[in-house]
């Protein structure tokens, strides 16, 4: 199957989940489902929840039992990204090519809904757990978890937040990277692969491809945003400079970034060749990274 076949049939499965996950209620605090589902169902490259699919993917073929863990991934990304968007935040007006949450619903609401879908992914994680009954689906959503807390998302927002006070060097950048951005890609796939049983050995490799992939999705991120237009990327560009923020074309030029990319991508991809021709569509996924426009 070509890789761009594949990628739509899991966006496909993914979306076809998502939809069914938040019931639109009449009931007093129906505006708080209309709010979540509006940012959850906005479209996305549903990359993370792919990641996770894929990992599981290459130790097992019936992917019914992860895909609740792949769309938990999603909706803890779509969480984070309403935060991100608030105005004590990142204070962005548009989301993939319509108006934030909060510029849609109000703050209130749209904190509520951040906090609503981060809730309501534990909870499908949880029935699916209980439901497998196993030690791996366990383990699985303790990744998870550590991942989105303040030891992985949160710690790097917070630590985004007075970047130009605690960031002065390209290192502690990176570390930023691979807390706000990178722990979320990482748990997708290590996730996946220990739900799927995978060995400590494997595990390990797919960590290196994952923290790769990670730095290498933000430097393209930074770079994006200096060079790509708000039409294609369903966002205001030059936020980060609007915002005096710390990003990786701070220390280094842009074809220095690029160059980066690449380096980081073909590091990615050498790590997953203890699983030879399996890995392909994860080796592809790690080179559409790096070659979009959104």
């Amino acid at each position: 199957m070509e890789f761009k076949t594949w990628f739509i049939e899991k966006a496909n499965i993914v979306d076809e989940y998502l939809g069914q996950i938040i019931e639109t209620k009449e009931v007093p605090q129906k505006i708080v489902y209309e709010a979540m589902n509006y940012s959850l169902l906005s479209g996305g490259k549903r990359l993370r929840p792919i990641l996770l699919l894929s990992a599981y993917e290459l130790f097992k073929d019936e992917l019914k039992e992860a895909i609740p863990f792949a769309c938990a991934m999603e909706m803890i990304h779509t969480y984070s990204l309403i935060h991100d968007d608030l105005p004590a935040m990142d204070n962005d007006d548009y989301r993939r090519g319509r108006l934030s949450n909060h510029k849609k619903f109000g703050e209130a609401t749209a904190i509520l809904a951040g906090d609503g879908l981060l809730n309501k992914a534990f909870e499908i994680g949880l029935a699916a757990a209980i439901n497998l009954n196993n030690q791996n689906a366990i383990k699985a959503l303790k990744i998870i978890a550590g991942s989105s807390g303040t030891e992985g998302m949160i710690g790097g927002q917070v630590i985004d937040i007075d970047g130009e006070v605690k960031i002065s060097t390209i290192e502690e950048l990176k570390y930023m990277y691979s807390l706000k951005t990178g722990a979320i890609i990482k748990s997708s796939v290590t996730a996946g692969a220990t739900l799927a049983g995978a060995s400590q050995e494997e595990i390990k490799a797919l960590e290196i491809y994952a923290e790769k992939i990670g730095i290498a999705f933000q430097i393209e991120d930074d770079i994006l945003d200096i060079t790509s237009t708000q039409e294609k990327l369903g966002k205001a560009i030059g936020s980060d400079a609007a915002n005096n923020k710390i990003i990786y074309l701070t220390f280094k030029s842009i074809d220095e970034a690029r160059k980066d990319v690449v380096d980081f991508t073909e590091e990615a991809i050498k790590s997953l060749s203890v699983f030879g021709n399996k890995a392909k569509y994860l080796i592809e996924l790690a080179k559409y990274l790096t070659n979009r426009e959104r």
